[in-house]
């Protein structure tokens, strides 16, 4: 009789009891909403530079600035994906918990991240040359098709759950979710500072005048 209460007191604590449900946002919850805060951000960003492309000459200056500012915060999301997807498949037991994203949008991952690090850098590297059409503007122009395509399955895929995340993020901060924040802050001020670095070199492009396109056209 003695020997069954004890086993009865002390086993259950030791083997059966469930965890609680955790309220943390750290491990996969918490890159989950830095990977939302940080797409929401990107979201608006490419809207904007994406009514650029709608008269690219006339607002070439603000196309230019807008497109390598991205540079920070696409950083940070692919490094952000990059570190979920390996943690998920080195089977960390908190992401593989949270599950990896629906199999369409994880087929889509590695395109939407080399078209868009192919339209960064065919962007930046067109900088570097004369304005004017060639091998590497085609570049530019192709990536921006399949990326646009690609993202577009993306957005809509991801776009809600993104919304309720960073929503999420932005109630009752902890120090954690600061951290966060203050990452996408970071990319920002990074992408910033960039932009202005490297718009002067730009000068060809964006003081390229009308009549010049003109001829180049003609």
């Amino acid at each position: 009789m003695t020997r069954s209460r004890i086993r009865t007191s002390v086993l259950p604590p030791l083997v059966a009891h469930p965890a609680p449900p955790t309220t943390t946002t750290a491990g996969a919850e918490g890159n989950t909403r830095l990977t939302s805060t940080t797409g929401m951000v990107l979201l608006v960003l490419l809207a904007v530079e994406g009514f650029t492309v709608l008269n690219v000459r006339g607002m070439i200056g603000l196309h230019v600035f807008l497109g390598t500012l991205l540079v920070g915060p696409v950083v940070l999301k692919v490094a952000a994906t990059l570190y979920r997807f390996s943690r998920y498949y080195l089977r960390n037991l908190d992401y593989v918990r949270k599950g990896p994203p629906p199999l369409l949008l994880r087929v889509l991952g590695p395109f939407v991240t080399l078209s868009s690090l192919a339209l960064l850098g065919t962007g930046l590297g067109l900088l570097a040359v004369r304005p004017g059409e060639g091998l590497l503007l085609t570049a530019h122009k192709a990536s921006f098709v399949i990326w646009f395509a690609v993202m577009t399955v993306h957005v809509l895929g991801h776009a809600w759950e993104a919304a309720i995340n960073s929503l999420r993020e932005l109630r009752q901060l902890s120090r954690r979710q600061l951290l966060r924040l203050a990452a996408v802050a970071c990319a920002l001020v990074l992408g910033v500072g960039l932009a202005a670095a490297v718009y002067p070199a730009a000068s060809s492009w964006t003081h390229r005048p009308a009549d010049a396109a003109e001829h180049h056209r003609h």
